[in-house]
């Protein structure tokens, strides 16, 4: 099992092989690799290419004689209108299309419902994997997301409610299709269990027209893939930049935009070094491989271009291999686990970058120190950065609280001697003989709420007791202040340890 774009640099030779996600084949970034591989890659026995029924006509056109198999969903997919983030159900994945919308939105659902897990495109898998984890745990019952959740990941969702139907694709704003739409909202249900989508916070609801499209599954067929010349000419510079412009000679296929290998190229091929450097095939094919660093970092494209040149150079040198003083340097600069969540987000595009070129076998001296090296310190600062989001966006008290009150039929409350609440080990509150007073940090709004309903439902039978020794006490047991209050004598009976209660 490798990636799309794995199979490519391990021309991996199988009895079968399988292509998930094929409609993204017409995706304006990733769809001309998609396009290679469904025109080319082959298993020796069995080629299976999974994805959506939209492709049908598209696979039919450019590969005659193309068997072709459905599979019906076995849920119903509901529209259930607009809701207030307030009233959104339990289980609800709320989609976003920029890490600002995803990071504001997360505070305001930790502020009213203990927390949400986040999961953006630009995570590390590490953390992307334990924000999953945390949301299907139950440990939140939400989770923000941009359009990453519609790949990938299977969540038990029961509703997907999108705050914004409008994304950038890289190049516009643009609305996004019923078919992109329905990706999404698909993840809302699962097997024999049905599902909800709609909207929430300033998004429109949806027209009855895209309502029925998603409820029922039709969709416009997919009328052009992306394609990219795979018979490159890497006799020149020139060459190969000529032979990254050729078009398609099949109908269906349309020529990609430059992808950011191509820009790259184009911006270090007009650096006199580089282009001097670049004369050889040998030497043109070894700056096409450099080209392929993947920009993780997305600072700027000539900034990409400059680290590219960078160790196109070292590598054309006389020891043919990036220094290790420099390459030790650059990965030093990533091993820090200190900062915010978005110190931490670009210091991982960094490591990710190095970890990327360590497992290139000839770039590097000793590339399995490096290998090691840089995913070890991938993963401390995926670790840490799941702990910052998890800090930010989760209110562990509430979050804890409300997940008792929805799984346990009993709730665990310890009132100790001084009267101090604790439910499911969380301070709550403090009780004063048959006064309560909430923990006053937590008192205000939804949060506020939840404290006083887990405080409720453990309280009833503690005042209840209490009241019963208060009938039964003896006359003399109570007396009159002079400020009206009552005081009485049997007080340190009201005071109780451990309960579990309803």
């Amino acid at each position: 099992m490798c990636t799309v774009r794995g199979y490519a640099a391990r021309d991996i030779d199988v009895d079968f092989l399988a292509i998930d996600e094929i409609q993204l084949a017409a995706d304006l970034d990733r769809g001309h690799v998609f396009t290679d591989r469904l025109l080319h890659a082959r298993g020796r026995s069995e080629t299976l290419l999974l994805g959506a029924q939209t492709m049908r006509q598209a696979i039919a056109d450019l590969i005659p004689g193309a068997n072709f198999i459905s599979r019906p969903r076995l849920s119903k997919l509901s529209y259930s209108g607009q809701k207030k983030l307030t009233r959104l159900p339990q289980r609800t994945a709320i989609v976003a299309f920029s890490a600002a919308e995803v990071y504001s939105i997360a505070e305001l659902v930790r502020r009213q419902r203990g927390g949400a897990a986040v999961v953006l495109g630009a995570l590390s898998p590490r953390t992307r994997n334990a924000q999953v984890a945390l949301y299907q745990s139950g440990d939140v019952d939400y989770l923000l997301a941009t359009d990453a959740i519609g790949m990938g990941l299977n969540l038990d969702v029961d509703h997907v409610a999108f705050s914004a139907t409008r994304k950038f694709d890289g190049q516009t704003h643009r609305n996004l299709t019923p078919a992109e739409l329905s990706q999404i909202a698909g993840r809302a249900g699962r097997h024999m269990n049905d599902g909800t989508f709609g909207v929430t916070g300033t998004a429109d609801p949806f027209d009855s027209d895209t309502i029925e499209r998603l409820e029922t599954h039709n969709f416009d067929g997919v009328r052009m893939l992306q394609w990219r010349n795979r018979e490159l000419d890497f006799r020149t510079l020139e060459g190969l930049k000529h032979s990254l412009r050729a078009t398609p000679g099949l109908a269906r296929l349309t020529r990609a935009r430059a992808a950011d290998d191509v820009i790259a190229l184009e911006t270090v091929s007009a650096d006199r070094e580089i282009s001097r450097l670049a004369v050889a095939p040998a030497a043109v094919v070894k700056l096409w491989e450099v080209c392929q660093i993947p920009d993780y970092r997305k600072i700027s494209g000539q900034s990409h271009a400059e680290l590219v040149a960078s160790i196109y150079t070292y590598l054309m040198g006389s020891e043919e291999r990036i220094p290790e003083d420099w390459f030790s340097k650059q990965v030093a600069l990533a091993d820090r686990t200190d900062g915010d969540i978005d110190t931490l987000a670009n210091r991982i595009a960094h490591i990710r970058t190095w970890t990327f070129v360590s497992n290139r076998s000839t770039w590097l001296k000793d590339p399995e120190h490096w290998q090691g090296k840089t995913r070890e310190i991938e993963d401390r600062l995926s670790d840490a950065l799941h702990e910052q989001l998890t800090q930010r966006f989760v209110d562990p008290r509430t979050s804890a609280l409300m997940k008792g009150m929805r799984d346990k039929d009993e709730l665990t409350a310890e009132i100790a001697a001084d009267g101090a609440i604790h439910v499911e080990n969380h301070f709550v509150g403090r009780l004063q003989g048959f006064r309560f007073q909430l923990d006053p940090e937590a008192a205000e709004g939804v949060n506020g709420k939840a404290m006083r309903n887990a405080a409720a439902q453990v309280l009833g039978r503690e005042l209840g007791m209490r009241a019963r020794r208060v009938a039964a006490a003896q006359a003399d047991a109570l007396q009159l202040a002079r400020h009206g209050r009552i005081l009485c004598a049997v007080r340190k009976s009201l005071r109780s340890k451990r309960r579990t209660m309803r």
